[in-house]
């Protein structure tokens, strides 16, 4: 249920730039009047975080960027001259390294959200591509942004990762040669991955901005996965939900500065504080901890080619999930089955996590094997099978009722079972 804003200009000057360019009225629109389910529970707020994340990452990108120089000689050395010389470049240094990792955490929270409340269903599938879209960019931005400190891990890392392209048919060699700019990892590498590293978070910020006006345009999801019916279903978006996500900001910027102050290193990896050596291969090359699942997927397939389409194929099928859940009801507070198989799946995505960091060898192997297997069957077999198979229960006739039932504030008029398909 997307809304207009009511705002109307008062003073001379707002009337003439109302008139021209109505920003302040698509901004209250979007974000001050904006009719939002009242039932939204703090797992909404994860978007909210995100942005406040993205933020932050591009502003402390910026000012280092400053001071680094991407190049193989001098490139690990300027990033000690951040953490030594500059004012405050620790900090900036501990803010956007770890700012990453809170990122990922703060994206697989949303991501899971939205597949457990139907959140990719009609009529939000292209919002939902979109947030796929932003998690690929992410990424590519991430995986860049680990190459340029110049470590051991740094250096390898992406080594071992541009290698993968090169298994593609046709094609591959000179996709891997591109992103050399040569024929190894070396000097243009790292200056062509600094260049994405810095263009690509204003594209995941563009890309964000149409995602929210997807979601916009088609209303909110809400825990129920019932539609707004009326204005009682809705409650403006400020100051209720500003302040509920202000709130959770806080709350997050709390575990943020923790890392970011105490145990800054914690998601690291030792060897990326010793400079790159082509002529020394790390004991175990792991990338970082939020790649580690589709490493599990690359590494659990015995074949290159294979392995490179399973780890592409893993989020590939993110892209047409909406199509794979045959269900009509949107939200899995009503269906009983998808809840069981859900959280099956969330363990086999810490599984695989876990066995990405193992070494690539006996009992890792065979049980990453079977795990990709089970990540693959969840979204080609179970989900499709289980909107023929599954009995939901039933749904609520609006969400003010289901608020209600829920605060014993009132009983529920009664409920309908046909799913809410509008």
């Amino acid at each position: 249920m997307a809304g207009h804003s009511n705002y109307v200009p008062q003073s001379a000057a707002a009337k003439w730039l109302e008139a021209r360019l109505p920003v302040i009225s698509l901004m209250r629109g979007s974000f001050v009047d904006f009719p939002t389910p009242k039932n939204l529970n703090y797992w909404w707020t994860f978007g909210g975080i995100l942005f406040f994340v993205l933020v932050a990452q591009i502003l402390t990108g910026v000012v280092l960027a400053m001071h680094y120089t991407a190049s193989t000689a001098a490139g690990f050395d300027s990033v000690e001259h951040i953490m030594r010389n500059v004012n405050f470049g620790w900090l900036l240094r501990y803010l956007h390294a770890n700012g990453a990792s809170m990122f990922f955490i703060a994206v697989y929270i949303h991501m899971f959200r939205g597949m457990y409340y139907g959140s990719y269903k009609a009529p939000r599938e292209i919002s939902w591509i979109l947030g796929v879209i932003i998690f690929l960019i992410m990424m590519a931005t991430a995986f860049m942004g680990y190459v340029l400190p110049w470590g051991q891990m740094s250096f390898w890392g992406a080594t071992v990762i541009t290698n993968l392209f090169s298994a593609i048919p046709l094609v591959g060699e000179e996709i891997r040669t591109f992103l050399w700019g040569g024929f190894s990892v070396d000097n243009p590498t790292l200056k062509r991955f600094f260049s994405l590293h810095y263009l690509l978070p204003f594209m995941i910020f563009g890309v964000a901005l149409l995602h929210v006006w997807a979601f916009h345009t088609t209303g909110n999801n809400n825990p129920t996965g019932v539609q707004p019916k009326s204005k009682q279903d809705t409650v403006p978006f400020h100051p209720y939900y500003t302040v509920k996500d202000l709130f959770a900001i806080i709350v997050f910027m709390i575990l943020f500065a923790w890392f970011a102050f105490y145990v800054p290193n914690y998601m690291g990896h030792p060897d990326n504080y010793i400079e790159a050596n082509p002529l020394v291969t790390p004991a175990h090359i792991v990338p970082e901890w939020y790649f580690l699942p589709f490493y599990a997927i690359l590494r659990a397939i015995p074949d290159k080619l294979g392995g490179v389409v399973a780890m592409f194929g893993s989020i590939a099928v993110l892209f047409v999930l909406p199509w794979l859940d045959t269900s009509k009801v949107r939200s899995g507070t009503f269906r009983p089955l998808f809840k069981q198989f859900f959280w099956i799946f969330g363990a086999v995505c810490v599984g695989l996590g876990y066995l990405g960091a193992q070494p690539a060898e006996g009992i890792y192997v065979i049980l990453a094997r079977i795990l990709t297997a089970y990540y693959f069957a969840h979204f080609l077999i179970i989900l499709p099978l289980l909107g023929f198979l599954e009995k939901p229960k039933p749904l609520p006739a609006s969400i003010s009722e289901a608020v209600l039932a829920k605060s014993g504030g009132g009983q529920p008029a009664g409920a309908v079972a046909a799913p809410d398909t509008k």
